[in-house]
C-alpha cells in the first residue's frame, strides 16, 4: 500500500514539502490540510494592507496536481492511532505527518488591544485591518506598535500611501538584529516618509482614539496596528506532543519529533533542539523541502541528513521605491554588506518575485534544503 503523507498547513513550508514529495512519479499519496483555499504571500501582507497588492494564490495553482487538498482546521493529532481529528469531527489517517501550520500573532497583553488593536501577521488579520483603514479618511493618524521588520515595513507602506501622521513605537530600538549601518539607513528612510519614531517606550493601553505609553505620554490615533511578537498554534501542545515554552513542536536535526519520529516539523511552528532559527520564508522554504527529504529517506530505510542553516540576508521594504538588504552569515548574524535605496528595493522585489514564481506557483520549484 502507498505510504500516506499528510501535511498540516499550506504556507511556504507546507507547499514546498508537497512539491518535493511529488516532484517525480511516486507511490506516496500526499494530502494537504489547510484552513483556507489559497496560499498567502505573507511577505507582502503590508502591501495588501496598503491596498497595492493581492497576496493570494489559489492553492490549486501552488500545489502539485497529484496532491489532495482538504480545506479544514485540525483540532488534534491522535498519535496513538496516527490520525488527524478535524474540527467537524472527521478523521484523516497518516503514516507520516509533516507539521507546518505556520505562525500567527501571539496575542497582546496591552490593555485594550483585543478591542481596539489590529494585528498584521495573518491573512484574516490583514483583511480586518484593511477594512478598518477603508473606513478612515486618508489623513487619519495611525500608530504601528513594534519595531521589528514587520512593523517597519507596515509603517513605511502606510505612510507612503496615506497622508495622515504615522507613528512607529518600539520598546527597544528599531530592527535590533541588524547592523548599526542598516538601522541608520532604515531610520533615515522612515523619517523621509515623515514617520515619527518612538524608541525605548512601550504602549501599555490602546483606546478608541489614542495609545498610552509607559511614560504617561499619549498618542492620538485612529488605528493601532499590532506588529509585535509572533506565536504559533496550540495544536502540538493540545495533542500532547513535546513543545517549547512558545508552543513550538520540538524536533531533532532531522526535523523529526523527539517522541514521534513519524511526525516531521517544518517552518515557524517547530523548534530544532540545538538551534534558534528566525521565523521567515527564508527558513520555511528549505525546511519544507528538508522535511520532505526526511520522509523520503525514512521510507527508503535510509538515515536522513541533519539540518545545517544557510541564511543569506534580510530584506526590509520601505515603501515601493526604497528598501534595505542586510547581508548575514550562514548562521544569520548581520555582516558588513548593506544595500539600500532604489538598489535595495530592486533586490527586495527580485527576492519576493523569485520566492513566488520559482518556489510557490505551478512549475518545478526550487528544491534546496538545509543539508
Amino acid at each position: 500500500m502507498a505510504a500516506r503523507v499528510v501535511i498540516v498547513g499550506a504556507g511556504y513550508a507546507g507547499v514546498m514539502a508537497a512539491k518535493r514529495l511529488l516532484h517525480k512519479p511516486t507511490d506516496i499519496t500526499v494530502t494537504v490540510v489547510n484552513p483556507r483555499k489559497h496560499f498567502v504571500q505573507r511577505i507582502r501582507l503590508h502591501q495588501m494592507i496598503a491596498g497595492n497588492y493581492d497576496v493570494t494564490i489559489p492553492l490549486e495553482a501552488a500545489l502539485p496536481p497529484q496532491a489532495t487538498l482538504v480545506i479544514a482546521t485540525v483540532s488534534r493529532i491522535d498519535t496513538a492511532t496516527n490520525h488527524l481529528v478535524l474540527e467537524d469531527g472527521s478523521t484523516l489517517p497518516y503514516d507520516y505527518l509533516v507539521y507546518a501550520p505556520g505562525s500567527r500573532h501571539s496575542g497582546s497583553t496591552v490593555s485594550g488591544a483585543a478591542t481596539h488593536g489590529f494585528a498584521v501577521s495573518e491573512y484574516e488579520d490583514a483583511v480586518r485591518l484593511k477594512s478598518r483603514l477603508a473606513t478612515l479618511p486618508t489623513d487619519a493618524a495611525i500608530t504601528v506598535i513594534g519595531g521589528g521588520l514587520t512593523g517597519i515595513e507596515t509603517a513605511a507602506e502606510l505612510a507612503e500611501n496615506r497622508t495622515g501622521p504615522t507613528t512607529l513605537v518600539t520598546g527597544g530600538e528599531i530592527a535590533p538584529e541588524l547592523s548599526k549601518k542598516a538601522r541608520s539607513r532604515i531610520a533615515a528612510a522612515l523619517m523621509a516618509l515623515d514617520i515619527r519614531i518612538i524608541t525605548g517606550s512601550r504602549v501599555v493601553r490602546i483606546d478608541e482614539k489614542s495609545c498610552t505609553l509607559d511614560d504617561g505620554r499619549t498618542i492620538a490615533t485612529e488605528c493601532a496596528v499590532l506588529a509585535t511578537e509572533f506565536g504559533v498554534p496550540e495544536l502540538a501542545r493540545r495533542s500532547g506532543l513535546p513543545v517549547d515554552n512558545r508552543g513550538r513542536l520540538r524536533v531533532n536535526r532531522h526535523l523529526e519529533c523527539t517522541t514521534h519520529p513519524n511526525i516531521v516539523g517544518a517552518g515557524d511552528a517547530m523548534v530544532i533542539s540545538d538551534l534558534s532559527l528566525r521565523m521567515s520564508c527564508q527558513s520555511a522554504i528549505p525546511l519544507g523541502v528538508h522535511a520532505a527529504e526526511t520522509v523520503e529517506l525514512r521510507l527508503q530505510g535510509s538515515t536522513p541528513t541533519p539540518v545545517i542553516p544557510k541564511f543569506v540576508g534580510q530584506c526590509i521594504s520601505l515603501g515601493r521605491s526604497q528598501a534595505v538588504f542586510q547581508r548575514t552569515t550562514r548562521s544569520d548574524v548581520a555582516a558588513r554588506l548593506v544595500v539600500s535605496g532604489r538598489l535595495g528595493a530592486f533586490v527586495k522585489e527580485g527576492i519576493c518575485l523569485s520566492t513566488t514564481l520559482l518556489g510557490i506557483t505551478r512549475g518545478r520549484g526550487f528544491f534546496y534544503s538545509w543539508a
